[in-house]
């Protein structure tokens, strides 16, 4: 509530009030301290050695001096640290043993006589009596008090005398110390000195009265009511005031409203614990320092200490709460939601409020009103005027559900009521006379409160108890409420003790007074010397709140008997919980506010109040949105969950930021969570009420032998089992959390986290918390709804969440909620849970009550279960039940749902759940062939045999473990490490080769926010590791704020997993049985985020994305020509998944072995590598195009072809001579068919042999310059095998001289076989079949190894000499560009020529799925044991490196060319490796002229996209067979928009080419190669955009339109870039064609006509000799008029097609440079235009 605002007169006057008090304190002193020299003159202190941080302050009442320290007898010796005592006491204060310990029934009593020393405050007490009890075994008490007189003690309603006798088998022994002085207790089971009072002296005065108490540790918890911004004391000489004062929390260490003397210390990591009570309701002060030790000052009483052993922290608290009164039970309605502010204007805001939180659906139970709904703020009125309806609101409330809370303030107005009337309520009490006095004890004392001129009823007196009980009931009875919230009963008064002053004397201006707020005693309270039923103000005071609370009590069994309706007090002391709960107070909308709640909240859960919360949101100043939405987050997990603000300050009821704000949603969800597990918590309300369990638990309560606990105060917990973690500071959405050492899930999705021990960042964004549900408990719950009394109504449910042990325990209490005595009836039922052995019980401990909603458990959520249950059975008394319920499970989060049960509550049950496999989760366990079952249960796994389904294994393995578990898992804010042990359980069925290495480590790096990398490799033994350079930082650059992905790594068995932070999308999770890691046999399985799966190469495949039924596709370059299931060219571990919404990511595993993948419906991919190690890189997208941009940011961004290269091209191998070329081009040139690039293939070579020229091809030199004169290029082709068979032959004899050719391992014998090149002086008969032909004439050849530097250089000099002949000028060739071919590297002979030598090498003991797979990996190309030299000389296995042949040959022939022509030029590669993009270009290699390959060619180009080579196309025609008209021409159609746009064909086929067939097949050709060429500055630009920013040029649809998923499964269209559609017409036959067009606005290109559909499927026209195609709108096509080669049309003029969008804009650009030049963009030699256009207008900008 509010504070009062003075005026300035009213504050001019406290200022000299408080003035002339100082300058009185000071004399005060003055004169006490003449006093104490008089008596000390001849006292001489003996100070002892003690450390500094045992001192114990001598002058804790003002600053130090020497000159007092002296006068008061105490030991002076300063400190460069001003915190420590510079004055402390000796050793001669205190008080000794006068006549020895007295046992007594009770324990033993000794009377302590003072030392003789000097006074500090008066009054010494010369004689006391020490008095001990042993209460329990657990429980230690001693109180010292004045034999000969009487001095207030406190008369608690809970805590009675203790008679006897006392406790045997005593947990703690205690010892006296005589002189001085001390008493100590001890464990006893260890001996460790837990309470110890001989550090410094007993002070008894008869106003001061100290105590310091040595501690064995520095674990301090409680104390208050004070904010404490941290739970854990700290030690450093603080000093916290106590008593009780209505004063705003705040950051200063002020008193505030409540008083609570307790304390807990934890003794060590065993968790041994024990409490301290001092039972004094006096003004005192409770001092720590770092000895550690506390020491409790007071002024006023009796010293009585309670001290309370338990072997943890919880039971200590349920000790001292048992002891002080056990809370009360809250009724179930109170837990739910509660809204209030203070100052609702009118009951019709209050409606208004009510109806529009009611309408979000807001789960909301109750509503309270401030005082304003009183008539000028008169307790038991209402204002009739703007609360008219307020007895009728109960009503409104109750017919929704609600309950309504009035509030009540501790004073009472002695003003008439607004019409004159008398105040009745005034007039009732006056006329008791039940009002606090005067300090005559007869005069009522008057203040000023809310209604002006108050007086203060007397709690304490039983008469005003009667009284307040029936004004209760009359109020009542005008307007019904359900429960009552009391105010201001610290007391709280607006004047400074009353309106006629305080007298001055030794209770309002006591000798010590701490260092309580304002410091005088009466500041904003009653004067000291008031007199109450119980006492003085001055003994009393501390206990208004809790007497009010008392008859508060009274009031409400009298209006709700038999029911437990609410209290909430403002002013607490020990014992308050047994019957009311407590708020924080008058909190503000701050942050800090909100983090200091929670240490406020686990404190009064020590202090015996579970039933806490905080004003949610704030009470004072306007609070945020982000701050109220964080603080609604944490408030739903309030124990006391309130809303709550003061006037005039903005709404904060969630319903006020707006339905469809996210703090409405976000409030929504976790109250929905609160209500769902409100039986939870009701259950721990219970344990609360019945054995004094915390509610709201301090983490170190339930880990308290983790050290790292014991200072976590930002988290919390419900009871042993949720984990609160909130995000409490502005504008963050990662925050540092603590994962105590558990198994936990997160609350929304259910799967493990993986966490534990340790610090993390964890990714809370705008609506999300930490919840956590930790392993080993069950959780009961009911279905939410808005209210408790609907969601009473609804089925209940369980969640298990399983411990490392596959078990977990729970208990569930239910009763109606709302009836007192239930639990002392046994008007309940409830039960025992326990899951253990896949069996859960369900006990019913007590079953006394019939609820009339006839609830069952209909739901059961097992978290943790690693397979599947593929059966559950329900049984009651050992007897099957019949059961309809399903069974549904996520294998990704590892939750299993059965739902659909009836399960009675209120009967015992248990249900048993069978393990097993279902087919999709069936994992291949010998993917090897020749399977059976004797070897498959020698691997240790399950044989069954099921021919109806197709593909699925019959050996799959047993479970959900691996052979491997992790340990010592460190996470830092830049990556992960673990080791991985192998656990050896079935080592007969692996040989020494596929023996699991034990040696394993796994580095997580989170190498920038959108890209991680993932690696196992053998830290004892070095491993090949691939040499292929990455672009990745030097040092991880993610922050943890910005990552878009978060990392776990799973034990038990081993795993990864991946999961998108913004949507929880778990993108990779290989915690499967699979994993296994052995020098030859690497296996690792993921599960994936959807079944769109796209990428792995190189293999023909028949749709874009992968098939998920069962399906391997190996990969291990090879000369395989296209074919189903066939390992082809290139080797491409790189995949593109999907995500159900749309999102996308990639994944390449960077290894070079021989390898498979396999696919199987669940959706789930096993890889299967034959070495190396495992080196994962994903990339996070979120897009499809941000994919493979950031893919190619790793590997590296695509070439960038000169402008000549996307001409149209032509070559033949079989060419006869150089004629058969030149009259091709003059054909080509006559038909006026666009065409720039001729090739030659081997032909011109003589007998194949590289870097020569066939005598049939002497005119080719001249040939190529004449075509280049004409603006053509010429491009050759060069084989890598060397013929070794020659006896003069300079490429041979160099390479030779270089060392640069493959060998076997350590000798220096040349590894040979055999390939294109022929022997010398033969003639081969081409009639022969081709093993003859091998055999009688290929050459031997040789092998460059490309990785050797020496191999560069004789490369570079080979290839120079060919361009420029230094023996004869005239056979120069000048070619432009070059391809490379059979660089698999492909031989005609499997291995070498005799053989090859190492078995287990070419044989190893598994084959990936390969064509040939019986033939091993020598099928078609060189022995494995090859020995190859990297660049820094260290040796590498073929086996290794095999498929980085063509990768390694790549970039040395761009060099050479570059070098050579000094100019940009073009390769092309037939083999590929990720990265090759950057050097070169690929075609999709020897295709077949038949219709299947024309949209698998674009199926294999949109997969090159994703792998980051653009520039890419298949044979135009096919290159082996005939092909026939229709088909050619489609196909010329479809390739004239391939980015590398060749037509070639084979030796023996048919002529092909655009001039072979009739005039009207050169008019297709010329009309579709004129768009072609029309388009090219479009086309060059998206090559620019390729090279520079990774984006595709050949685009799949779903990479523009991935919300349509439609467009996931569409491979037969594509786009060139974002804007030009293709809809190429594929089948023979076909006029028209199935095309989508996706939702855009699309015009025809042939027309630019608008076609006026959008987003489906259409039957478009499609005759011979036109291909459909269509720009999207809202972009702008720059073009150029076209010509016969692009020299020529690079001199027309330039234009731009300009398609408008729906807003009728489009935007384009256009990239420009003189097409040769090398890294002309990297050197900035180009032009960048820009282009936008509207409706009217159009503008151009350069960059």
């Amino acid at each position: 509530m509010e504070k009062k605002k003075f005026s300035k007169l009213e504050i001019l006057l406290i200022v000299l009030f408080c003035l002339v008090v100082a300058v009185a304190c000071v004399l005060i002193g003055i004169l006490a301290t003449r006093e104490t020299v008089s008596k000390s003159t001849q006292f001489f202190p003996n100070c002892p050695s003690v450390g500094t941080a045992e001192r114990i302050d001598c002058i804790p009442d003002q600053v130090a001096t020497k000159s007092l320290c002296t006068l008061r007898g105490c030991c002076w010796s300063p400190q460069s640290d001003t915190n420590v005592p510079w004055c402390f006491f000796s050793s001669n204060h205190g008080y000794k043993v006068d006549g020895g310990l007295r046992t007594t029934q009770e324990g033993f009593q000794a009377t302590l006589t003072r030392l003789s020393s000097p006074s500090l405050f008066k009054n010494d007490i010369n004689t006391v009596l020490l008095t001990a009890q042993y209460q329990t075994q657990n429980r230690f008490r001693f109180k010292i008090t004045d034999p000969k007189t009487q001095r207030f003690e406190v008369p608690h309603e809970h805590v009675g005398p203790f008679s006897g006798p006392a406790a045997s088998n005593l947990k703690y022994k205690v010892d006296v110390q005589q002189n001085p002085f001390g008493i100590k207790v001890t464990r006893a089971s260890n001996g460790k000195v837990l309470f110890n009072t001989t550090i410094g002296p007993l002070l008894y005065a008869e106003q001061f009265l100290q105590l310091s108490i040595k501690l064995p540790s520095s674990n301090i918890y409680g104390v208050g009511e004070h904010v404490h911004k941290q739970y854990q004391h700290d030690v450093n000489w603080k000093t916290w005031p106590i008593f009780s004062r209505d004063t705003a929390p705040s950051g200063n260490m002020d008193n505030l409203y409540g008083v609570q003397t307790f304390f807990l210390c934890l003794e060590d990591n065993t968790g041994a614990s024990f409490g301290v009570f001092l039972m004094n309701s006096n003004a005192m002060e409770f001092a720590l320092q770092p000895a550690p030790a506390v020491t409790y000052r007071t002024i006023g009483g009796i010293l009585d200490f309670y001290v309370f052993l338990g072997d943890t922290p919880e039971q200590v608290v349920q000790e001292y709460v048992k002891f002080i009164g056990l809370p009360a039970l809250p009724s179930y309605w109170t837990l739910g939601f509660h809204l209030s502010q203070y100052d609702y204007g009118s009951l019709d805001e209050v409606k208004a409020v009510v109806e529009r939180n009611r309408e979000i659906g807001l789960p909301y139970d109750v509503q309270h009103t401030g005082i304003n709904y009183m008539e000028a703020r008169k307790d038991f009125t209402y204002d009739k005027v703007n609360f008219k309806d307020l007895p009728s609101f109960q009503t409104y409330m109750h017919d929704y559900g609600q309950k309504y809370i009035i509030i009540l303030d501790a004073a009472i107005s002695t003003e008439a009521l607004a019409d004159g009337s008398p105040y009745q309520a005034y007039e009732r009490g006056q006329s008791k006379k039940v009002w606090v006095n005067e300090s005559d004890g007869v005069t009522p004392l008057v203040g000023e409160v809310w209604p002006g001129r108050t007086v203060f009823p007397d709690f304490t007196n039983p008469d005003c108890t009667s009284w307040w009980v029936e004004e209760c009931k009359i109020f009542y009875n005008q307007v019904p409420y359900d429960g009552i919230w009391i105010d201001m009963n610290e007391v709280a008064n607006f004047v400074q003790g009353s309106s006629n002053g305080c007298e001055q004397n030794d209770l309002n201006y006591p000798p010590f007074t701490p260092r309580i707020v304002d410091r005088p005693l009466y500041s904003k309270t009653l004067c000291m010397d008031a007199v109450q039923k119980w006492g003085q103000q001055y003994d009393v005071h501390n206990l208004f709140g809790y007497s009010m609370t008392l008859s508060t009590q009274r009031a409400i069994e009298t209006l709700f008997p038999g029911k437990r309706s609410f209290l909430l007090s403002r002013s607490t002391f020990a014992g308050s919980g047994k019957y009311a709960g407590h708020w924080l107070g008058d909190n503000a909308a701050t942050w800090d506010h909100m983090k200091w709640a929670i240490p406020g909240m686990l404190e009064f859960g020590l202090f015996g109040i579970p039933y806490i919360g905080a004003d949610i949101c704030g009470f004072f100043e306007d609070v945020t949105e982000e701050l109220c939405r964080r603080w609604m987050q944490v408030g739903a997990f309030y124990p006391f969950s309130r809303n709550h603000n003061t006037e005039k300050r903005v709404l904060q009821d969630p319903a006020a930021f707006g339905a469809d704000s996210v703090l409405v949603k976000s409030s929504k969800h976790y109250l929905n969570i609160r209500y769902t597990l409100l039986p939870y918590l009701y259950t721990l309300f219970y344990k609360a009420h019945t054995q004094g369990d915390t509610v709201a638990r301090p983490v170190l309560h339930e880990f308290y032998s983790d050290e790292a606990t014991w200072s976590v105060d930002k988290q919390f917990l419900w009871g042993p089992g949720l984990l609160i973690t909130p995000v409490l500071d502005p504008g963050v959405d990662i925050i540092r959390v603590y994962i105590p050492d558990a198994v936990w899930y997160d609350y929304d999705s259910g799967a493990k986290i993986w966490l534990r021990k340790q610090w993390t960042d964890m990714y809370l964004p705008a609506d999300k918390m930490g919840l956590h549900l930790r392993g080993g408990y069950i959780f009961p719950f009911q279905q939410p709804a808005t209210t408790t009394v609907a969601s009473r109504k609804n089925p209940m449910g369980l969640i298990i969440a399983l411990d490392d042990n596959n078990e977990a325990v729970g208990e569930l209490f239910w009763d109606d909620g709302e009836s007192t005595g239930t639990v002392n009836s046994k008007s309940y039922i409830s039960y025992d849970f326990k899951v253990s052995n896949n069996v859960l019980q369900m006990n019913v401990t007590n079953n006394n009550y019939a609820d009339p909603n006839n609830l069952t458990f209909e739901e059961i959520k097992i978290l943790g279960l690693l397979q599947e249950p593929v059966s559950v059975t329900v049984l009651q008394n050992n007897d099957v039940q019949n059961s309809s319920h399903n069974i549904t499970y996520n294998p990704v989060d590892k939750v299993a749902l059965i739902e659909g049960l009836q399960l009675e509550l209120g009967k015992s049950y248990s249900l048993r759940w069978t393990l097993g496999t279902s087919v999709n989760e069936k994992y291949n366990c010998h993917p090897g062939p020749n399977a059976s079952k004797e070897k498959c249960e020698q691997l240790g796994c399950v044989w069954t045999e099921d021919p109806s389904s197709l593909r699925v294994p019959y050996c799959y393995y047993n479970g959900p473990d691996n052979a491997y578990s992790v340990a010592d898992v460190k996470y830092t804010s830049s990556g992960v490490t673990a080791n991985l042990t192998f656990n050896k359980s079935n080592l007969k069925a692996y040989g020494k080769s596929t023996l699991p290495i034990s040696t394993l480590r796994l580095e997580v790096k989170y190498h920038n926010n959108h890209m991680l990398q993932f690696k196992i490799y053998d830290y004892a033994n070095e491993r090949y590791e691939v040499p292929v350079p990455l672009n990745v930082p030097k040092s991880p650059e993610s922050t943890v704020k910005n990552r878009l992905y978060d990392v776990t790594v799973q034990n038990k068995p081993f795993g990864i997993q991946v999961r998108r932070r913004s949507t929880g999308t778990v993108i990779w999770d290989s915690q499967l049985p699979t994993f296994t890691f052995s020098d030859m046999f690497i296996q690792i399985s993921t599960r994936l985020a959807s079944q769109y799966l796209y990428g792995f190469g190189e293999t023909e495949h028949t749709m874009f994305r992968r098939d998920m039924n069962w399906h391997t596709w190996g990969m291990f370059t090879r000369d395989q020509p296209p074919g189903y299931k066939m390992n082809s060219y290139g080797f491409q571990p790189f995949y593109m998944g999907l995500e159900e919404d749309g999102n996308a990511h990639g994944v390449l595993l960077l290894n070079s072995n021989a390898m498979d993948v396999t696919f199987q419906p669940t959706p789930a991919l096993t890889y299967r590598t034959t070495g190396g190690i495992l080196d994962f890189y994903m990339v996070l997208g979120p897009t499809p195009e941000l994919v493979v941009q950031e893919y190619t940011a790793l590997v590296g961004r695509p070439v960038m072809p000169p402008y000549w290269a996307l001409g149209f091209q032509l070559c033949r191998y079989g060419y006869e001579n150089d004629t058969e070329i030149a009259k091709l081009v003059e054909d080509m040139k006559a038909a006026r068919i666009p065409y720039d690039v001729q090739y030659a293939d081997i032909d011109y070579m003589e007998r194949q042999l590289d870097f020569t020229l066939n005598p049939r091809f002497t005119g080719l030199p001249s040939l190529i310059n004449k075509i280049q004169e004409e603006g053509m290029r010429f491009i050759l082709i060069l084989d890598p095998a060397i013929s070794g068979n020659e006896t003069n032959y300079p490429a041979f004899t160099r390479g030779l001289e270089k060392d640069v050719f493959i060998k076997w391992p350590n000798t220096n014998d040349i590894i040979y076989a055999k390939v294109w090149p022929d022997l010398p002086n033969v003639e081969v008969n081409n009639t022969l079949d081709w093993e003859t032909q091998v055999e009688l004439y290929r050459a031997y050849v040789a092998f460059p190894d490309f990785f050797r530097n020496s191999t560069t250089e004789w490369w570079m000099r080979e290839i120079t000499e060919v361009y420029t002949n230094p023996h004869n000028a005239s056979k120069s060739l000048k070619f432009d560009g070059l391809w490379i071919d059979m660089n698999e590297p492909a031989s005609f002979v499997n291995g070498a020529v005799g053989g090859c030598r190492n078995q287990q090498l070419n044989f190893p003991p598994y084959v990936p799925q390969l064509g040939s797979r019986s033939e091993g990996l020598i099928f078609k190309t060189l022995c494995m044991e090859g020995q190859h030299y990297l660049p820094d000389g260290s040796p590498v296995s073929h086996y290794n490196v095999h498929n980085l042949y063509g990768w390694a040959q790549t970039k040395p022939t761009l060099d050479a060319l570059r070098n050579i022509t000094k100019e940009r030029g073009i390769v092309i590669t037939r083999s590929t490796y990720p990265s090759s993009g950057k050097w070169s270009g690929h075609w999709l290699g020897d295709n077949t002229a038949a219709w299947n390959q024309l949209d698998k060619s674009i199926i294999g180009m949109m997969e090159f996209s994703l792998f980051g080579i653009s520039y890419t196309g298949a044979d135009i025609c096919g290159f082996f067979g005939d092909s026939e008209y229709e088909l050619c021409a489609r196909w010329m159609e479809l390739g004239a928009f391939y980015p590398y746009s060749r037509n070639h064909n084979g030796k023996g086929a048919k002529r092909q080419d655009p001039v072979a067939w009739n005039s009207t097949f050169e008019d297709i050709s010329r009309k579709v190669l004129n768009i072609r060429y029309t388009l090219l500055p479009y086309l060059y630009t998206l090559m620019h955009e390729a090279n520079a920013h990774g984006s595709t040029v050949i685009r799949p649809l779903l990479h523009e339109f991935v919300r349509d998923k439609t467009t996931w499964e569409i491979h037969r269209q594509f786009l060139w870039g974002p804007a030009l559609l293709v809809s190429p017409a594929l089948d023979q036959g076909a006029v028209a064609v199935n095309a989508y067009l996706p939702n855009a606005r699309w015009y025809d290109y042939h027309t630019g006509e608008y076609i006026g559909f959008r987003g489906q499927f259409r039957n478009l026209p499609s005759p011979l000799e036109h291909i459909n195609l269509h720009i999207r709108g809202g972009y702008i096509l720059p073009q150029q008029s076209p010509a016969n080669t692009t020299f020529y049309s690079r001199r027309n003029p330039l234009a731009l097609t300009v398609a408008l969008n729906d807003s009728q804009l489009a935007a384009g650009q256009l990239y420009w440079d003189d097409g040769v030049r090398i890294d002309a963009y990297e050197e900035r030699v180009y032009l960048l235009t820009s282009f936008t256009a509207n409706r009217n207008s159009h503008q151009d900008k350069f960059l």
